[in-house]
């Protein structure tokens, strides 16, 4: 099992820990005792992901801000399972994201100690009926002939291309793989190329008061690819290492008010760079809007983002991407020198 598969509205009746019902699907390892896991218990849960990834050694790291940011969404349910001394050496967490649509996302891990004893397959089990429990009671809860009461709704979760065992597992319970995620990687010791725009479009500093602007642009460029709105809170969350000294936005000024025409928002992943063995800068999303992707505005925002990177002595430029095509669209990134590395599956299950 990987380190971590995977990431208030109403929690559906019986409140948010009704999730202790009978059946077989549903039924936890006596190997442990379980208990509801809330964010009370976040630096417990932070220490068992630091002992699975000190054990896996992926080239990140997670910390406690990060897991914090689990319990962000208002609908969650997970169940933390403990050894006989009180340590936790198992966790599950279901998250529900309605967003036109209904996404219940999976995340958990087993501590290495604790592996291939069944723990892992168990909680999968739970996680996907409790998915369905609260997706359930989302749509219970919409007034009735509402879309939301008919939302169409999917358990997803994210699994390493390289882990057989999970994509398995994960198959036995009919998931099927989405989405793949790509991550890529330049070397800053390599010559930054200059990219000139057109016209009246131009790369500048990413700033507070661009930052709405930026946010109508994301939704409306990722709607043509079939993603979901983001609203200003969540555009606003998890930005525990944005670096905006490395985010760049480029603007159309050739009309009466300026325009985005697309974005690169990076962060400084420093509790990374020990694994890695570097320092990199990391661009979390870059977007383009329709009417100006064929107008070099993606190469020269990276160009920026890379330059600004350099420039703060990072090593190497890091980005992901996502792709429906297990292949992965990697031409912006490779016309600039960056190499494809790992990659992340996004497993999904309509419901």
């Amino acid at each position: 099992m990987t380190p971590v598969y995977g990431s208030a509205r109403r929690s559906g009746a019986g409140g948010p820990w009704a999730m202790f019902r009978p059946g077989p699907r549903s039924a936890l390892p006596r190997l442990l005792t379980w208990t509801p896991l809330g964010p009370r218990d976040n630096a417990e849960l932070a220490e068992l992901i630091a002992r699975s990834e000190a054990f896996d050694n992926p080239p990140y790291r997670t910390t406690a801000q990060e897991t914090s940011e689990y319990f962000v969404d208002p609908t969650y349910s997970g169940v933390a399972g403990r050894d006989d001394t009180g340590v936790m050496r198992a966790f599950g967490l279901v998250r529900l994201r309605p967003a036109g649509e209904i996404y219940a996302s999976m995340t958990g891990t087993v501590d290495p100690a604790w592996r291939k004893r069944g723990i892992g397959v168990a909680l999968l089990h739970w996680q996907a009926e409790r998915a369905r429990h609260l997706i359930g009671a989302e749509r219970a809860g919409a007034p009735p002939g509402s879309a939301a009461a008919t939302a169409p709704a999917h358990i997803v979760t994210t699994v390493l291309e390289d882990d057989e065992r999970m994509k398995d597992h994960l198959a036995e319970l009919r998931f099927e793989p989405r989405r793949w995620y790509r991550e890529v990687r330049r070397p800053l010791s390599q010559e930054i190329p200059d990219v000139d725009l057109d016209g009246f479009l131009s790369v500048e500093p990413w700033s507070e008061e661009l930052d709405e602007a930026v946010r109508r642009a994301h939704n409306q460029a990722f709607a043509d690819a079939g993603s979901g709105f983001m609203t200003p809170e969540e555009w606003r969350a998890g930005r525990a290492f944005f670096a905006p000294q490395w985010s760049f936005v480029v603007l159309d000024r050739s009309g009466d008010r300026a325009r985005v025409a697309g974005y690169a928002l990076s962060s400084r992943y420093e509790q990374d760079w020990e694994a890695l063995g570097w320092c990199e800068g990391y661009t979390d999303v870059i977007g383009v809007l329709a009417d100006y992707r064929s107008r070099d505005v993606g190469p020269a925002l990276l160009s920026a983002v890379m330059r600004a990177y350099a420039a703060d002595g990072m090593e190497y430029a890091a980005a992901g991407f996502e792709s429906d095509d297990p292949s992965g669209a990697i031409d912006l990134f490779r016309d600039l020198g960056y190499t494809a590395t790992r990659g992340t599956i996004l497993y999904g299950l309509d419901v």
